[in-house]
């Protein structure tokens, strides 16, 4: 039935609803019916039309009543009892009608209206609750989220969720329901619960808990073996109500624990915003980032500066069409060729530098040392000087924690990087020097989350190197914006170090990773232990033992105590290594463990 067909069909029936009432009164009080209808013809159309306009005044002709709800019932309600008030001053003039029949009439016709309305919501509900092909669905939270839900579930009649049951750790909600589902226990009996009631899917309906308190419910979910879904935090906060259409799949971003993380955007406009900004690396997975968000702050101009082309192009081509106003340069350049990096700068004039390009693959790095020295500390030393030679503000190193104590060439060649940044904050007055260190982020290239997801996709086996290998992670949008954030506080030579949260076991995430797909590890997909490879640790490390922490603004950012070096003889030892890595010399590692004294060089037990 179209809109219009719907709307005069409500009007005739409020009609007759009225005419109904009015004469079912009389009849029930035995009053004279054709004397009074007669009589009081005038009063009842007056009724009519009044009665008509009143509904229209509370838009009960407006709404949509499938999704009725108890603010229509007030307006319902409201519409109504003025017009009781009608029926009672005309009971008072009347010489036939008294007080008892006003009363009758006006309940029959609230009565009648309320009918009318709600029909097709109950309608909806008796279909929405047939139980034929639909999903048991167990609710874990019972609040106005799964109140939100379960209603729009029961009045779909096509949703393919049938809800069996709700968990809350409230005690006063215990044996209570919501819309006729019973809530049965506490989030931690999930599969008690789950097993007793058959449930195929569990949704978690608690988008306002802290991430961990998240991280453990999936986990616990997926011990039952039924698909986990939840409702992400963003529409709850933006709109203070879900949708069917909100639940989503879990992936592997709940089972970090993390909470979303909190910057200062004022802070960061105010030191980008007008800025000529340059990202070296910026096709990279942290690089792009960097220049999407960089994008929003309204800088003069972004230019990227990247080996590859085919990611230079791909995020040149992204931030043309998500930012047509943005004053875009991308160069195809290696931060190793000195000559070519100082003549961006001379041209450019660059303001802000991040330097995010650099060889980032442990085991790669191990095989091909001498191009970890080359890119990672000959082009972080090209790049960081031309920013003090050409006088920019600020320039910001991307760094790792693999720099701490490290193990692996890569992590030794971040932490002369760091280095580099410490000593020539000393030299270049103009420019404030910063590093930024974390650890692995997700989705990045060579994560172990994409590895994982490739292999459960090919039916494993998924490799994990070491049972007790632990890692940090955090996603690259919140690595990202804490990187910006930590170069609002830059001010010269610091390493800024981020709160990466609770280390996360790997062969968990494995197991929990598979469980995800819908699979049962070990019967569906197996998990291999391979080993350590060269230059791996079983756990990476914030800080080496003689630094210390500083607390900033963020809570999610801090500052460590730099180690003193000597700067000069530092700087000519870099030139020295350079050399050698051209060479391929055999001593390369030997000078890298002079300039690194934590380096603990790997040596193949074969």
């Amino acid at each position: 039935m179209n809109r219009k067909l719907k709307l005069l069909a409500y009007v005739i029936f409020d009609f007759l609803a009225i005419g109904l009432s009015w004469t079912l009164s009389i009849i029930l009080l035995r009053y004279d019916a054709d004397l009074c209808i007669v009589t009081d013809l005038i009063w009842m159309i007056s009724g009519i039309i009044l009665a008509l306009l009143l509904n229209v005044a509370f838009g009960l002709y407006a709404r949509l009543w499938r999704y009725v709800s108890i603010d229509d019932a007030l307006k319902i309600f409201l519409s109504c009892a003025i017009w009781a008030v009608y029926t009672l001053v005309v009971a008072y003039v009347s010489e036939l009608l008294t007080i008892e029949w006003a009363i009758i009439t006006s309940f029959f016709y609230l009565s009648l209206i309320f009918v009318s309305r709600f029909i097709f919501r109950f309608y909806q509900s008796i279909e929405g609750n047939k139980k034929k092909n639909k999903k048991r669905v167990l609710f874990i939270g019972a609040g106005d989220t799964a109140d939100n839900l379960i209603r729009e579930i029961k009045n779909t009649s096509n949703a393919e969720m049938y809800p069996v049951c709700a968990l809350d750790d409230s005690p006063f909600k215990l044996g209570q329901t919501i819309h006729g589902v019973p809530i049965v226990g506490r989030t931690g009996e999930v599969q008690n619960f789950a097993s007793k009631y058959n449930i195929d899917e569990i949704v978690i309906a608690m988008p306002s808990a802290p991430k961990r308190v998240i991280s453990k419910l999936v986990t616990e979910s997926q011990k039952t073996g039924c698909k986990v879904k939840a409702v992400p935090a963003f529409k709850e906060i933006v709109s203070g109500k879900v949708s069917i259409s909100d639940i989503k799949e879990v992936d592997v971003v709940d089972l970090l624990g993390r909470d979303v993380v909190d910057v200062n955007a004022k802070e960061i406009m105010g030191y980008i915003e007008g800025k000529t900004v340059l990202v070296t690396g910026g096709g990279g997975s942290i690089g792009s980032e960097l220049c999407r968000q960089i994008a929003t702050k309204f800088p003069k101009r972004l230019i990227i500066v990247d080996i590859y082309e085919n990611n230079a192009y791909d995020i040149q081509q992204e931030l043309k069409r998500q930012n047509p106003d943005l004053d875009l340069v991308v160069l195809i350049a290696s931060v190793r060729d000195r000559k070519k990096i100082e003549s961006i700068f001379k041209k450019y004039k660059p303001q802000i530098v991040f330097h995010a390009a650099a060889h980032k693959h442990v085991p790669l790095m191990e095989d091909s040392p001498n191009e970890a020295i080359k890119n990672n500390v000959h082009g972080t030393h090209n790049v960081a000087n031309a920013a003090g030679k050409f006088k920019a503000e600020k320039f910001v190193l991307i760094s790792t924690d693999k720099a701490v104590n490290p193990t692996n060439i890569m992590g030794a060649t971040k932490r002369i990087c760091e280095m580099i940044v410490q000593s020539l904050a000393k030299t270049y007055n103009t420019t404030e020097y910063a590093a930024v260190r974390f650890g692995n982020v997700l989705g990045s290239n060579g994560s172990v989350i994409p590895l994982f997801k490739r292999q459960i996709k090919e039916g494993g086996p998924v490799t994990v190197t070491h049972k007790d290998i632990v890692r940090y992670f955090m996603t690259i949008p919140e690595a990202v914006s804490l990187v910006l954030q930590a170069g609002a506080y830059a001010k010269g030579g610091e390493i800024f170090v981020l709160d990466m949260g609770e280390p996360v076991k790997i062969y968990d995430l494995a197991i929990n990773m598979i469980r995800l797909s819908g699979f049962e590890p070990f019967k569906d997909i197996d998990i291999m232990v391979t080993g350590l490879r060269p230059g791996e640790k079983l756990y990476e490390e914030r800080l080496m033992k003689e630094e210390g922490l500083k607390k900033t603004a963020n809570d999610m950012i801090s500052i460590g105590k730099p180690i003193k070096f000597d700067e000069k003889t530092f700087i000519s030892k870099i030139e020295e290594l350079y050399k050698l890595a051209r060479k391929e010399s055999e001593g390369m590692k030997d000078l890298v463990k002079e300039l690194v004294p934590t380096y603990v060089v790997y040596k193949d037990k074969k």
